[in-house]
């Protein structure tokens, strides 16, 4: 069995990045803590870290540890509390992973509705690539993903995508750099400095096709798996970027930039994927149900 004691010393040190300031808060010496952390190691057959200059860095194996720690300290948490409180202090988690990709005001809107869903309901969220969101879908880590595509075809999980809906493309920028662009749109955006969401967006591919189409010059500056890293960038006059238009009203609010126009050739498709093809938990059917009936904006479509 794992040790849990190493264990714990394990997440101390991955979450400080180096072992003096774990050892600090756990009041150990330096050299107690790393033997420690050696001796887990050794136990288990991997390398946890890996030394970069002065900081230790998580390895591969290591990070996937790290996930793994936290999900059985964070149960304990909720069985202690159980325990403590008895079921009337019990709550049902709900576990979402949102693609990097998806556009926080959209993963907003999408997922407001469960914490209206009556009962004691912890709605917990996870961000990253789609690709590690739908592992952790198939080991049930996780109830359903947000992303802004269908499971890639070939991908080696059983799941179900359901669409939830759909929005034209708009082009934003900050005012100081709207002023610069001539013309009217799109042709403002011939050589306009663009940011474009990372490769794992739709986006990626689809928005440059698009300007070619229309015959604009692209000078694409920054690529972003974050959206809202994307939107500072634009806000502080680097480019261009594209967001959903049913979001134009949160992003300029939140943002101090314009909208230059909008598309209705490129739409922007948000799904939920599920592990079930009937979608059975009460959070997850909130969460279509609230889509399908046009909220926030996003209309869906079948297929």
């Amino acid at each position: 069995m794992i040790n849990y004691k190493h264990l714990h010393y394990f997440v101390s040190v991955a979450r400080s990045g180096g072992v003096s300031r774990a050892a600090e808060r756990l009041h150990l010496t330096p050299q107690t803590l790393s033997g420690q952390i050696a001796q887990f190691e050794e136990r288990l057959g991997v390398s946890l870290f890996r030394r970069v200059g002065r900081r230790l860095e998580l390895t591969e194996t290591g990070k996937l540890a790290l996930s793994y720690a936290e999900e059985i300290f964070q149960t304990g948490a909720e069985l202690e509390d159980l325990l403590q409180n008895g079921s009337d202090g019990r709550f049902i988690t709900f576990r979402v992973g949102i693609a990097d990709v998806v556009p926080k005001f959209i993963a907003h809107r999408l997922l407001a509705p469960v914490l209206e869903v009556p009962g004691a309901l912890r709605l917990i969220c996870q961000e990253d690539r789609l690709e590690r969101l739908l592992a952790d879908l198939a080991i049930h880590r996780l109830d359903m993903v947000l992303a802004d595509r269908p499971i890639p075809p070939g991908a080696e999980i059983k799941g179900y995508s359901h669409p939830l809906g759909e929005s034209a493309v708009a082009f934003m920028a900050a005012p100081v750099l709207a002023a610069r662009l001539a013309g009217c749109f799109p042709d403002c955006l011939d050589g306009a400095p663009l940011l474009l969401p990372g490769r794992d967006s739709t986006l990626h591919g689809t928005l440059p096709r698009w300007l070619e189409r229309q015959g604009m010059r692209l000078r694409i500056v920054g690529e972003f798996d974050d959206s809202a890293l994307m939107k500072a960038f634009g806000e502080a006059g680097a480019g261009v970027f594209p967001a959903p238009a049913a979001s134009v009203a949160d992003v300029t609010a939140h943002y101090r930039v314009v909208k230059l126009g909008e598309t209705e050739e490129v739409r922007e498709r948000f799904f939920l994927i599920s592990a079930e093809r009937r979608l059975t938990h009460p959070a997850a059917r909130a969460v279509s149900e609230n889509a399908r009936a046009g909220a926030f904006g996003v209309q869906p479509q079948a297929g």
